[in-house]
């Protein structure tokens, strides 16, 4: 398919606080290095809500088309990208690295300086096809597709691959400790991971579903901490690990509720040797004792979205079953942006929605 001469349907951000405007604009072409990409999916994220409900500004001007977990299929290459990619299916990166900056060259390219976030720094993933650099655009094999539908797979560009990735760099082991922290969105995946890697793994939250839905991921312990202080959740947790048989020093311990409430009960949770990731993303702010790093020489690490290199073995994890998608998911028509984006503010869905141009 040639872009030129063609349309394609979109859903802009024109104003905070107001509802998407649908617009049909021209097909592009894409430029050297780029891929054109038919949407499959996209999947709403908090980081959305944020920018339409919570005045998080994006990078890039109004109107604005949001989205950052893409699935779907290359259409068209630009110059300088392999032609195999055309009608493959792909995964787009919700952070795609420049790959040749200083920060790159030095492996830390989660937070390239000319890094591209679709739905941020240019138009996203909500919309018939999005325009994407090429360069780590993930190709989906069909060892993959025999398990999960392409639409599923949205929700890996950020839902799946971040908490894999802070997982992963918190040096988690078989044995150990994990605590999740909000466990609704990226959370209950975090679970599923940390599961996976062989920890054993306590969910925290104030939401019965979420904390059964976490259950059924692979926590071995779950906590409602509502009315709770940090002293009587402390408490809970010990009572847990006793029970599963953990220590009760060198704990990870992830936040991802992106509250101010869940990041103060994560940071009030450090103890010897325990490593706290940031994980969740929230504008307020809070106060707390940076000195208790010090005396616990314990760790703390942000994290902003996924490292592209490791996605392929993301897909590997579900491909082999370690990480499902499917129970965690929900598919509505991205005609119904307005609606789902509505729910999703007033914590109405209780999986992540996966908006979809049309059949495939």
């Amino acid at each position: 398919m040639n872009g030129s001469g063609g349309t394609l349907d979109a859903w802009f951000m024109v104003e905070r606080g107001k509802p998407f405007e649908k617009r049909r604009i021209p097909l592009p072409s894409p430029p050297q290095g780029e891929v054109l990409v038919e949407v499959a999916g996209c999947g709403v994220c908090h980081t959305d809500i944020s920018f339409l409900h919570l005045g998080v500004k994006t990078r890039a001007e109004l109107p604005l088309v949001l989205g950052h977990e893409i699935s779907g299929i290359v259409r068209e290459a630009g110059e300088g990208v392999d032609p195999d990619l055309v009608g493959r299916p792909v995964l787009v990166p919700a952070v795609l690295p420049c790959g040749i900056c200083d920060l790159c060259r030095a492996g830390h390219r989660r937070i390239c300086s000319r890094q591209i976030m679709p739905g941020n720094d240019r138009n996203g993933g909500f919309a018939t096809h999005v325009l994407v650099p090429a360069r780590y655009v993930c190709p989906i094999g069909a060892n993959v597709l025999r398990t999960t539908d392409l639409w599923e797979l949205a929700i890996v560009a950020d839902a799946v691959t971040t908490p894999f990735q802070a997982v992963r760099r918190s040096g988690l082991a078989a044995g150990e400790l994990a605590i999740f922290i909000g466990v609704g969105g990226i959370g209950v995946h975090g679970v599923q991971i940390a599961h996976a890697a062989g920890a054993r793994v306590i969910a925290l939250d104030i939401h019965a579903h979420k904390l059964e839905t976490a259950r059924s991921a692979g926590a071995d312990a779950a906590i409602d901490v509502t009315g709770l202080d940090t002293k009587a959740i402390r408490v809970r947790i010990k009572e847990e690990t006793g029970r599963i048989g953990v220590p009760g020093v060198l704990w990870k311990i992830f936040e991802t509720s992106g509250t101010r409430a869940g990041q103060e009960t994560a940071f009030n949770l450090l103890g010897q040797g325990a490593t706290l990731s940031i994980v969740g993303f929230t504008m307020d702010k809070l106060e707390v004792r940076l000195s208790n790093l010090m005396a616990f020489d314990a760790t703390l690490h942000g994290n902003w979205g996924c490292d592209p290199v490791l996605y392929p073995e993301v897909l590997s994890w579900i491909a082999d079953g370690r990480i499902r998608v499917r129970p965690f998911v929900e598919k509505h028509p991205l005609d119904d942006i307005n609606a789902v984006f509505e729910a999703a503010h007033h914590g109405e869905l209780e999986r992540r929605a996966v908006l979809t141009p049309g059949k495939m």
